[in-house]
């Protein structure tokens, strides 16, 4: 049996400025080659479905989880900070729109898309290739059944399915558990549980045409996509952040 290794090393968090726009939608022009944001959401609501069903599969249980002093009084996507991964990577970009809170008496879950501008990166329509990175964060306040179980059962569930082969770290000191999941794709997501707390930041780091309409075929020099890995320093911080926002 293969054991899963503990991250190790400073996760200190990075100074930066905050930034307080949100995702926006799809520029005009861009081809349909690389767009993960699709997946992604597809991903979200099949993760909602495999939560929904262990919590109906688990039952309420004798005691109700401990939420350790977590609310969600309100959506916090507007005003989410991402101090860290904005001054590693740059600035959101448009405001996160649409219902994203869910108030139940059995489960409270925010879900926040966002999008982020590499810093030095402008508007150039129908200029080729482009890098861009998209953050994902859900908070979810189970309030009936204990999340613990379905946690560690999911773990290797991905917004693509079941990756058995994406790199599995656990992380210290960041609530009862917390992994880093890193899949081949440019992509990297923090999971952490307390009590009946969950919550996840994914990072996506992709490629994208940016055409000019005339349907020519994207040219060969596809750009490398950078790994999130090297932005894991900067997830844990914000993760941190977010949690002690919504702490009362």
């Amino acid at each position: 049996m293969i054991s899963e290794p503990e991250m190790t090393g400073d996760f200190a968090p990075t100074d930066s400025r905050e930034v307080m726009n949100g995702f926006g939608s799809e520029p005009a022009g861009e081809s349909g080659k690389h767009r993960p944001w699709l997946w992604a959401l597809g991903g979200a609501v099949m993760a909602t479905a495999l939560w929904a069903g262990a919590f109906f599969l688990y039952g309420l249980g004798d005691r109700r989880p401990d939420v350790h002093g977590y609310r969600l009084d309100k959506n916090p996507c507007p005003s989410l900070r991402l101090k860290s991964l904005g001054a590693a990577i740059g600035p959101r970009e448009k405001a996160d729109t649409g219902p994203r809170l869910l108030n139940h008496a059995a489960l409270d879950q925010a879900r926040c898309f966002i999008s982020l501008r590499p810093t030095g990166a402008v508007d150039q329509p129908g200029k080729g290739w482009s890098i861009n990175y998209g953050v994902g964060v859900t908070v979810a306040l189970h309030k009936e059944s204990d999340p613990g179980a379905e946690f560690e059962a999911l773990r290797r569930v991905t917004d693509t399915g079941i990756d058995p082969e994406a790199k599995l770290e656990t992380v210290p000191n960041l609530g009862e558990r917390a992994y880093l999941l890193t899949g081949d794709d440019g992509s990297s997501e923090l999971r952490v549980r307390e009590g009946g707390a969950v919550f996840s930041l994914n990072l996506y780091v992709f490629t994208q045409y940016m055409g000019d309409g005339s349907h020519e075929q994207p040219a060969d020099d596809e750009p490398e996509v950078p790994k999130a890995s090297v932005y894991h320093s900067a997830m844990i911080s914000d993760m941190r952040d977010l949690m002690a926002t919504l702490k009362h």
